[in-house]
Parts: structure tokens; sequence; C-alpha cells
């Protein structure tokens, strides 16, 4: 079935098919990703407002939402220009005025005969002693006010459309959603209680209370759930494409490796020998390899990066290390040259900047076989990249590298495996978001020989004594990175540039003694700053966040970071890790400005007493949650509209369990739930599943 089943038809129509939606209205929808009647389905209303029918507005405390049936009195149309106009009514204790500006009075004449009764809602005010309802949101005749719900739902809404249109389109939607086969197991059904589907969504739109609106109430559950379960079923069936799809057996002889581990003053840590192992089982089997190395800043991830790479070259074939940016793919090839000597391999780099005949001559030599290792950037994804024969894509911070891209790169070769680095300790329920489809190692020991970092929160108002301190050490031979919030100086955040520090900290350490590193550069410029920096030529490095990865400057000890309350959590601990890295015992210096927020203070505190990346990390989801966390944009994590990863991490891994086990035991999906899978596959439009199901 690789198209839509008819039963969804009506859910994937055009919008300007519901009742009271016309062209202007779905424009104006579009803008907050509503396209069609299923994303109003899952746009659920995030509050209600009480309308409980009431005898008098004096059982309410003003200002407050009240319904009520009312005897209409006299109209008081205005005297004067810019008046409002007034109607006096009466409800079963007590009179009040409804107050409306700029209306036709023979329209409220109409709406509003005296003597007649009406039921109206909307918000009561008092002004000077009188209560008033400006504007009321209904004025029903009595036979037709069962129309205002009890307990009314309030969506999302965006320019140009009102909570009225909003509401009158979702039930719309709720009214076309059809019987839909269960794809839920049966007993995790009837464990947790849930509602069916369609019973589900009707109740979602029309909840009674504010318990309804909450995550943990069996219908929002239910509904996050299937977003879950669809999301994990992609990821699973992914996982089982790349374990069917034919992997090249790349068996480590252990030749090279022997001779770069004799090279190393120390023995690798356990978790890295862990690691090491778990890779080469991978790689000598027959099944593609696509596995996760996640391990905290300096965990020595490189190094097993490394002999994973020299798995490929001792199998007869070749390897690529992809970086996000090319500091850091230089960075990599500097890194890597001792020990690729050490193996006596051949490494090379290709980036952006390679061009002409030099291009050419790499580009020969790594078709002919003749370069063993390549280190890039995105360059390397062009068409005229060619390898001789590749076995391993090493990538590097997968932040920046979607799941289609890991996809693109793997058509380098055939059957490539695949080992993905990153540096950011992730949350379980996040690294099964995504990261599902793959096999996780995990680096959670320091290698030996490196230093505590001192962490110390200072107010910005001893600036004058962080200098001092800065300059004692500069004098003794040290470095430091000192980094600054914003590159130019903003009106609205009060907070010094980077520009500013540069010349404040150069006119007191002297003209060479001070670099600058930030985004807004010349990637030649930046390049020639750090390189001077790592040749030990400029003391201090003044910088924004392009520091935050991988940078390695075994002699810089100290690191400023100036406004730290305006950083994340994951990024200080990134930031951090730049220092403690050599001999030297390091500091870190968080510059606050005073008075903190609670959130601010929380964050710094956290990052004062714990170095650990995996609890900085749950602290960092609690905080900001998750589409803060990873940037959702170039993130690759789904976007969810029913889902929360923060307050439902359990569903989450129930959800990747319980896919995983229906297709061990229904592979291509074809029993009644497999079936239905599908259509939940559909409706919540993973293409790619079904893409791979159709392939499959």
């Amino acid at each position: 079935m690789s198209t839509r089943p008819e039963i969804l038809f009506p859910l994937f129509s055009a919008l300007t098919t519901l009742e009271g939606v016309g062209p202007k209205t779905a424009e104006h929808l579009a803008q907050i990703d509503i396209e069609k009647p299923r994303d109003l389905l899952f746009s659920l209303p995030h509050t209600g407002i009480d309308r409980q029918r009431r005898d008098s507005i004096s059982e309410v405390v003003a200002p407050a939402v009240v319904t009520v049936e009312v005897e209409v009195g006299q109209h008081f149309p205005p005297t004067q220009r810019g008046r409002p106009y007034r109607v006096e009514v009466q409800d079963a204790r007590t009179h009040f005025q409804l107050v409306f500006f700029h209306a036709r009075g023979d329209y409220l004449q109409k709406i509003l005969p005296t003597g007649q009764r009406r039921v109206i809602s909307g918000k009561i005010e008092h002004f000077d002693t009188i209560a008033q309802m400006v504007h009321p949101d209904y004025i029903e005749r009595l036979e037709e006010a069962e129309t205002i719900a009890p307990y009314e739902p309030v969506y999302p809404l965006t320019a140009g459309v009102t909570p009225k249109v909003m509401q009158k389109a979702a039930r719309g939607s709720v009214a076309r959603a059809p019987d839909l086969p269960e794809w839920i197991d049966p007993n995790l059904l009837t464990k947790e209680d849930w509602p069916e589907w369609k019973q589900a969504i009707a109740a979602a739109h029309e909840p009674e209370g504010p318990a309804d609106l909450s995550p943990a109430s069996p219908v929002r559950q239910r509904l996050a759930y299937d977003e879950f379960l669809a999301h994990q079923l992609t990821l699973a069936l992914a996982r089982a494409q790349t374990r069917k799809a034919r992997g090249l057996s790349s068996v480590a002889t252990g030749v090279l490796q022997s001779k770069v581990l004799k090279s190393l003053p120390y023995r690798p840590t356990d978790a890295q020998q862990r690691s090491m192992e778990e890779i080469a089982d991978d790689m000598g089997s027959e099944t593609r390899m696509n596995r996760l190395l996640q391990g905290d800043v300096g965990a020595g991830k490189t190094l097993v990066a490394f002999m994973a790479l020299l798995i490929a070259v001792e199998a007869g074939g070749q390897g690529v290390m992809m970086a996000p940016t090319e500091i850091l793919a230089r960075q990599h090839l500097e890194g890597l040259q001792p020990l690729a000597q050490d193996a006596g391999v051949v490494l090379e780099i290709l980036t952006g900047r390679d061009k002409g005949a030099e291009r050419r001559a790499k580009l020969a030599a790594l078709a002919a076989g003749n370069i063993h290792i390549l280190v890039g950037t995105h360059a390397v994804f062009q068409k005229d990249v060619v390898f001789d024969d590749l076995r391993l894509a090493v990538v590097d911070e997968q932040h920046r590298f979607g799941v289609r891209q890991r996809l693109e790169l793997g058509e380098k070769g055939p059957r490539v495996d695949m080992l993905v680095m990153t540096a950011t300790p992730i949350p379980r329920s996040l690294a099964l978001a995504q990261y599902g489809d793959m096999d996780v190692s995990v680096l959670d020991e320091k290698p030996p020989g490196r230093q505590p970092i001192t962490t110390a929160l200072v107010s910005t108002t001893r600036m004058d004594e962080v200098v001092a301190h800065l300059q004692k050490a500069v004098n003794d031979g040290r470095q430091a990175y000192w980094v600054c919030p914003l590159v130019e100086e903003s009106d609205v955040v009060d907070m010094t540039a980077a520009e500013e520090r540069f010349k404040r900290l150069r006119a007191l350490l002297g003209d060479g003694a001070v670099g600058l590193v930030h985004g807004q550069m010349p990637a030649v410029e930046k390049d020639a700053a750090m390189a001077r920096f790592v040749a030990g030529e400029t003391a201090v490095l003044v910088a924004t966040t392009v520091i935050e990865v991988g940078v390695n400057v075994p002699n810089a000890s100290i690191m400023v970071i100036e406004r730290a309350e305006s950083f994340g959590l994951a990024q200080l601990h990134q930031l951090r890790g730049r220092v403690g890295r050599g001999a030297a015992a390091s500091t870190c210096l968080l510059l606050y400005q005073a008075p903190l927020s609670k959130g601010g203070e929380r964050r710094l505190k956290v990052l004062r007493d714990t170095d650990d990346g995996f609890v900085i990390a749950e602290e960092d989801l609690a905080i900001r949650g998750a589409g803060d966390l990873i940037g959702t944009a170039q993130s690759g994590l789904p976007r969810f509209r029913v889902a929360d990863m923060e307050t439902q991490p359990g569903l989450m891994k129930i959800a990747q369990k319980d896919a995983r086990n229906l297709l061990d035991m229904d592979p291509t999906l074809t029993s009644p739930r497999g079936q239905a899978a599908r259509v939940l596959l559909w409706l919540m439009e993973q293409e790619k599943a079904i893409r791979l199901l159709s392939v499959g």
C-alpha cells in the first residue's frame, strides 16, 4: 500500500472544504502549519473558558467570564461621537450594562429587543462601581443557547483567525474523523485504559474542565502515544532497513591499530576499549553499522573514531571523517596526523577551499585509493568526490547533520558503515527520539591525566579582579579564552561586545597578546586568529561561541565566560571543556550580572557543582525543554503536535519497544495490526517510513 488509504482522504483535503474556511482564512492558518483538516485535528486546545450557565453575575468575582440569562431593558444610544452605545439588562438578581463601541443602533435593536430574554456570555468588569460587559462573546436566543459550550476550548490562534472561526473549523475536522482500525497493542490499551482513536480525538476537542487539558489525561496520553509510535516505527523501519542492507565485512587485522596503541603515552580507558570492541564487531559483521558514539567533553572520542577508521584501512578500504566546520576539520587533521604517521597511513583533508589543480590531484588520489583516510567538511558530498572503496564514514557533531545527510553520505559507498560522534551528552528520551534507529556506544570515563577544572561564579562587579588574575596568568606563560555573548554593541541587550572586550584587553595586555574570533569574520581571518592562538603566539583569545565545539589547545587553562547566565547549560559545559586539556590546573570563571533570574542561578549552580555531562544534559532538558535543547530547526528532531518529550519520556520508551517488537513479529506490516500501523504512518505523515516499507 504505497498510496494513501482512502479512509483518510477527507482529512487530507483542502482546508477550504471545511465550512466557514475561505481562501483568506486558509492562508492565515498556513502561518501556524495548519494546511489540511488533519492538522486541525492535532492542534488541540491549550486552555478553556468556563461558560457554565449562572443565575447571576453576582456569583462571580469580576473581572471574570460569566454566562447568564437576562431580560433586555432600555437602549442608550451615544449622545456624541466616539461614545459607546449602552444597553441595560437584568439577570435573576441584579442589573448591569452591555457596552458596544462603533456599533450600529439598528443592528443592536434587532439582536437585543427591549423586553425579550437572551443568554449572554462575556467578561464582566466593574467601571465606576457599575457592572459592565463590553462586547459580549455570545448573544443567543433561549432556544439556541445550547450552542454555548459549558467549557469552551481555546485554540492557538494566528492573525486574521478569530476564536469562533477556529472552533468551527476544528469541529468540522472532528466530524470528518473516520473510525480507524486499532494500531496500539491491545494489552497496553487495556492496561492504560485509553479510549479508541476517534473517541480520543473528539474528547480532546471537547474538554470538560482543566484536567482534560493536561498531558496526563488518558485522552491526551493516547494521542501522544500515537505520535511517538509513528515516529518510532519510522526509526525502527530505518534500522531494520540498515540491518537488512548487506554491509561489507571489514575485518580488523590489528596491524595498524597496534602501532598506534604502542605509541600512546597512556592506556585507553575501559569505556574506550569497550566502544572499540563494539565498533570492531559491527564492522566485521555482514550488516551495515549504524552506531552513535556518545561521549562527554574530553572522553577521548577521537581516538576511538580513528581506530575505527584504521579497521577500514586494515580491511583494504578507505574511511572518511566529516566535520561541520573548516576549523574543526583542520583540527581533526592536526590531531590525527601524528597517529596516522605512527600507523603509516595516508591522511588528507578536503574542504570548500580546495580549488583547481590541487583539488583535482586530491580527487584522483582518492579515486585511486592512494588516500586512506579523508577528513572533510560538507565538500565531501559533492558529486565529483569518488572513493576507490569507502568502508566507513565518521560524522562529527551529529547536531549539524540530519538523518538526510546521514543517508547522502551512505550513498558514497554502497554499503558504508556509519559512526556518528557527539560530544553533547543527550538525555535518554531525546536519544530515543533522535537516534532510535542507531545502536549506541557511550564513553562515560575521562582518560587518565585530565585535570579537574575549578568552576567559580563571579559577579561582573568584580571585573577588575578577574582581569588582574588574567594578567598574572598570562605573565606566567598561560593561555586563556574569554567568551563574549554578542558581536556588536546592542542597545537592547546590555552585554559587552566581543570587539569592545578585545580592545580593552589589548590595551591592558599589549597589542600582540590578544586575538579575536567571531561569527561575522571572514573564514580566512578566523582561521588565522585561531592558528596564532594554537601556536601560542597570542595569550588570550576573545571569542563568541564559535569555539564551543572541538577546539583543542592544551596550554589554555583559563576560560572566562562573560554574562554566563545568557547561555544554555549544554553550551556552557561545552565551552568549559575547552580547558583542562593540558598538565596545568584549569579554571572556568562564570561572570554573571546580578540580579540573576531563578533559571539563570539554577543553571550556573548545576555547572559549578558537577562536570558530569549526562547529569547536566538531564538538568538542561528539565529547564529548557527539548526543542530549545537541540534547536528544533536543524536538529532533525521530530515536531510533535500533541506529544511532549520532556513530560512524557516514559511513553517514548514504551513506543520504541513496541515498534521494534511489532516489526520483529511482522516485518512487512501485513497482519491486521500491521495494516492498522500503516494507516497510522499515513495519518502521521511518516512518508519516509512508507517509502521504506514499499522498498522492503
